[in-house]
């Protein structure tokens, strides 16, 4: 019993010097949730909302998300803006699969979740069907600040930090180790 006071004083010491412990899994998912970068997929109104999440107000930059990349080959997570139309939907798909593991999806508005108002042959009814999403941002169209939160949920996600409803642990978001669609 004395040993383990001993080791728990010491750590404490250490940590007070600024020394951390911690596994080199932990490192790495810190690393990606504080680097998300976004692939710019705007598609309608929910766009504008998206590009407002980055200005001097909402300052989206303090969560490691300023950069929006043109190129999915530099992206890690894509932002769905809006409605996606069935034209629309195998370009999304592509884009998608150009961008490199782990990559996520946040399904931004009404009508990228659900098909939004347009319930009709021309509209993807949930982004859902055409590439997995892990976070959901409901609203028509959301404001900045719901963006924001959905980067913080997909940070916590990626870091396995995330609870359910009942306040159950729920495993990292691993792209690279679950089967994606």
């Amino acid at each position: 019993m004395a040993l383990k006071d001993l080791f728990e004083r010491d750590v404490q010491e250490l940590e007070r010097e600024g020394i951390l412990f911690t596994t080199l899994e932990k490192l790495v998912a810190w690393g990606r949730s504080n680097s998300l970068w976004p692939a710019t997929f705007g598609l309608a109104c929910c766009a504008i909302e998206m590009m407002a999440s980055t200005d001097a107000r909402n300052d989206l930059a303090r969560f490691g998300s300023e950069v929006f990349r043109a190129s999915p080959r530099q992206a890690d997570v894509m932002i769905v803006a809006g409605r996606l139309s069935k034209k629309m939907a195998p370009v999304m798909r592509r884009v998608w699969e150009q961008m490199p593991d782990p990559k996520w999806v946040i399904s931004m508005g009404a009508c990228a979740s659900s098909g939004g108002m347009f319930n009709n042959y021309a509209i993807v009814q949930n982004v859902d069907s055409v590439v997995p999403v892990d976070v959901y941002v409901p609203g028509c169209p959301p404001r900045p600040e719901a963006l924001i939160y959905a980067v913080m949920q997909l940070q916590k996600k990626v870091r396995g930090q995330a609870v359910n409803e009942r306040g159950e642990k729920l495993p990292p978001v691993a792209a690279w180790k679950r089967a994606r669609g």
